[in-house]
């Protein structure tokens, strides 16, 4: 059994939730989002609260019941506060800017690369080695962090690319002479 699973969501005030045979959707300060249940899951909508059961006792419902219920954890989570993740960027003459929908990062190349901010996601850039990407869908913003931070991962010898904010690279001993 799953422990998350068990405990039920608590509805916050300002947010509406409603559940539509297996799709679950919530409404409130920073937008809407839904997700669609698993059918091994069933999920009732009762006093403000949203609880997640499996619908048979099967190996597989156990481990996807506890899974929804995060899920619909993270909705409630997205449309009241959002989801924040920071980069940072390291290196001699490593840099991000932006310039309009786009985000241009000088990341070692011949070339900047250019990335287009997807739809429900702001990013700022604070300072020229920081990126902070907000949104209410924690999967996008995650995405899209992953796909910035795969132009160039941190390599462990010098430590230089876009690593996460809390991330902490291994660093390797150089060649001895």
């Amino acid at each position: 059994m799953s422990r998350i699973g068990k405990r039920p969501v608590t509805i916050p005030s300002g947010v509406t939730a409603t559940v539509e045979g297996q799709t679950v959707k919530m409404k409130g300060p920073k937008g809407q989002l839904q997700f669609v249940v698993h059918d091994d899951v069933e999920v009732k909508f009762e006093n403000g609260v949203v609880k997640v059961a499996p619908r048979v006792e099967t190996n597989r419902a156990q481990a996807l019941y506890g899974t929804a219920r995060a899920q619909v954890a993270n909705l409630v989570a997205g449309v009241t506060k959002g989801f924040e993740k920071k980069l940072e960027i390291t290196g001699v003459g490593y840099r991000a800017a932006l310039q309009g929908k786009n985000l241009q990062l000088a990341l070692g190349y011949s070339h900047d690369v250019v990335y287009k901010i997807p739809e429900g996601i702001a990013i700022t850039v604070p300072k020229p080695t920081e990126i902070v990407i907000n949104g209410n869908d924690v999967q996008r913003v995650g995405q899209v962090a992953a796909e910035i931070r795969s132009y160039r991962p941190p390599e462990p010898y010098k430590g230089k690319g876009v690593k996460y904010a809390d991330e902490f690279i291994f660093r390797k001993e150089g060649k001895k002479k």
